[in-house]
């Protein structure tokens, strides 16, 4: 599903900040990207987005070499990965419901068709009371479940989440991570970025993709 083969990436000049990184997620895996602050785990994500080009090195995802690919076949490649970034992404003009309901109104669906979807997925992260409200009333942790339930209502074949559980209670936490044990399950690849050695106990089966020092360990 991802290969990154002896991937480099550098801004500018400067030193580079991943070097010679080269690992495999498997179709239908789970696994934890972790290391300390600054270690380069966003930056790691955006590689396997596709929205940040390295240096040297290849990137396949889904089969297809990055490095040939156009911006309309990028774009198709998205739709089949769901993304929770630290900044949310909501549109502000759209209410909590229209957010989460956005990456299904683009795919064509018709809104009987995936209403009642919505609705369900809205109040398991806990913002059934909130579904008519703009993103800028939300709390943090709102606009954080908010988000997630975007990223998992299409269902994706990849799922790439960054601190998703970062602003929410520890209940709640466990509750978002029985979601993506959920999703897994179903067959989509997980992988979260945390530093919350205590999330990752809970999935002990989980593989861990370790920064530090510029470059990845793996754990199995």
């Amino acid at each position: 599903m991802v290969r990154f083969e002896n991937v480099g990436l550098r801004y500018g000049m400067g030193a580079e900040i991943l070097r010679d990184i080269s690992f495999e997620i498997e179709p239908h895996s789970f696994q934890f990207l972790t290391g300390p602050s600054g270690a380069g785990k966003t930056t790691l994500l955006r590689l396997i987005l596709l929205s940040l080009k390295p240096t040297r090195g290849l990137i396949t995802l889904f089969d297809a070499d990055a490095a040939h690919l156009s911006k309309d076949m990028i774009t198709d490649l998205r739709r089949r990965i769901g993304v929770v970034f630290q900044d949310f992404r909501l549109l502000d003009h759209l209410t909590t419901y229209e957010n989460v309901a956005l990456p299904l109104r683009v795919q064509g669906r018709a809104e009987f068709s995936y209403r009642a979807e919505v609705v369900e997925l809205l109040r398991w992260v806990g913002l059934g009371d909130h579904m008519h409200v703009l993103p800028p009333v939300l709390s943090g942790g709102e606009k954080q479940r908010a988000a997630i339930a975007r990223a998992l209502i299409v269902r994706p074949e990849l799922l790439l989440a960054d601190e998703p559980t970062g602003n929410v209670d520890p209940t709640l936490a466990r509750r978002l991570l029985r979601l993506f044990a959920e999703l897994h399950r179903s067959g989509t690849a997980v992988v979260i970025a945390t530093h919350d050695l205590a999330l990752m106990d809970q999935f002990e089966s989980a593989r861990r993709l370790v920064l530090g020092d510029n470059r990845l360990h793996i754990y199995e």
